[in-house]
This record gives structure tokens, sequence and C-alpha cells, in this order.
């Protein structure tokens, strides 16, 4: 289940972290990290930090294991979701990590944990029992590893201790991930409601399959005609996503789904 062949935004942001990494190393990390880095004290006058702060990193070890994690977990829920939906759900999960921990614990911040830790938490929502390996060895359901985690991110950051990391930034892109998800925003699961509702309603319009169609074409249009036609340009859509993805539809396509998902949950 594990993607080892980077999606587009996957390379992207590994591509990303690494040049800023060796810009930092150039120009010196100090300098990178007062520019970029998410800072409290400086909210209005260096905005940019809220993003930025996810491409800085303090040490290769950072980089290298936020880097991992989204290398082995990223792939496979982008090509699931599409393009458009996994970056979004990225960033809203590191924007997530900059608002916990402006609210908690005002320090600066730097690193992208808070969007990877969001992506392993939507990885186990979507494979909850696939296995990782721990240390290449110990095999551990990848839902058990989050839920470990996310106890960690929580005792760390109310435990009172100073260690210099940024426990309530991962602690914010879990608790935002979890909202994201659970408010039925996840595209997987939107567009298997869909297709559920779109297989029960046309099992409706059509109960005595070709031979019904042919009759109702024979007696010309009406409702019944409108219905499946309705539901022959849901399918059309569903196919393209599944081709193409969801960053592949067109405003007038999603706006088909966001309807047929309203009419769904309306009855």
């Amino acid at each position: 289940m594990f993607g080892y062949r980077p999606t587009m935004w996957v390379k992207r942001l590994i591509i990303a972290n690494a040049v800023m990494f060796l810009v930092a190393w150039v120009v010196g990390p100090p300098i990178i990290q007062d520019w970029f880095a998410f800072q409290p004290s400086r909210i209005l006058t260096r905005p940019w930090g809220a993003l930025t702060y996810m491409f800085v990193h303090g040490g290769p070890w950072h980089l290298f294991m936020n880097m991992l994690v989204l290398f082995f977990f990223g792939p496979s829920l982008e090509a699931r979701w599409g393009s458009r939906e996994f970056i979004k759900y990225y960033t809203i999960c590191g924007l997530g990590g900059v608002a916990l921990s402006f609210l908690l614990a005002p320090d600066n911040i730097i690193g992208a944990s808070a969007a990877v830790y969001g992506i392993m938490l939507a990885f186990a929502f979507e494979w909850p029992d696939v296995p990782v390996y721990v240390w290449g060895i110990f095999p551990v359901k990848v839902k058990w590893l989050v839920a470990f985690l996310a106890g960690v991110a929580f005792l760390s950051a109310f435990g009172g201790g100073s260690d210099g990391v940024a426990h309530f930034a991962h602690l914010g892109g879990f608790l935002v991930g979890a909202l994201y998800l659970k408010a039925d925003w996840r595209p997987a699961d939107r567009i298997d409601a869909i297709k559920k509702a779109t297989r029960k309603r046309r099992m409706a319009v059509v109960p005595g399959g070709e031979r019904t169609k042919a009759n109702s074409a024979e007696k010309g249009g009406g409702e019944g005609n409108d219905e499946r036609r309705l539901l022959d340009e849901v399918d059309r859509v569903l196919d393209k996503i599944s081709a193409e993805g969801m960053s592949a539809l067109t405003t007038e396509e999603r706006k088909l789904l966001d309807e047929v998902s309203r009419r769904h949950r309306s009855n």
C-alpha cells in the first residue's frame, strides 16, 4: 500500500524542502530561520512565516525524518485523493500546527512535522491495518503507530518540559487533520458515497434493466430520462476521477458532485 514512487506534490515538497535546506546551509541557518520561520512576535510584519516555516528545518536529521515519512505515506494518499486535495490537506494541517502553537505555546517554530503528522493520520484513516515495520523489524498496524505518536505529542505538549521541539505544532497537525477527516471532507469517502447513491438511484429509475430503458425511450422524455441523463453524467465524472484524480475536474463537474452529494445527504 505504500507508494515508493513519489507523486507530483510529494516530489515537489521533497525537492522544495531539500532546496531550502541547501540554501540555508550556504547563506547560514540563522538568516533563513529569521526570515522564514513562524515567529509569533512578528506575525504582522512577516505573516508568510505561517506557510514558509514548513520548508525550514533545524538540521539534516530533522529534514530526513520528515521527508522520509512524506515519501512513504504521501504517494498513496495523493493517488487516491488527487493532487489538489492532497496539497490542500497538507497545507491545512501545517496551518493547524501554527494555530495551536500560537495559542498555547507562542514560540518560533520550523519544520514540516505538523503537515507530515497530518498525512500519517490520513493514511491511517484510509488504510488502518497496513503494517509498518518499526526499525525494519517489528510490524505494527499503522493505526496503532499513529495513535502512539499522537499520544506522545499530547503528553509532551502538556508535560511542562522544554526540549526545543514544537510539540504543540505536532499536536495541532493531528487535531486539525482529525477535524478535517471527521467532517466528511475526505474526497475518497465522498466519492464512495456518491457511487453508492448513484447505483441505488439508477436501480430505482431503471428497475427492469435494459428492457425498461428501451420501453422508456419509446415513450419519450420525462422525469425518468432526465434522471438517467444526470446519473450518466455522474458516472462519467466518477470515471474521470478514477483515471485522472480529483484535481482534473472542472468547476462544473465539481458543482455536479456537490449537488449529488447534497441530495444524497438530504435523503
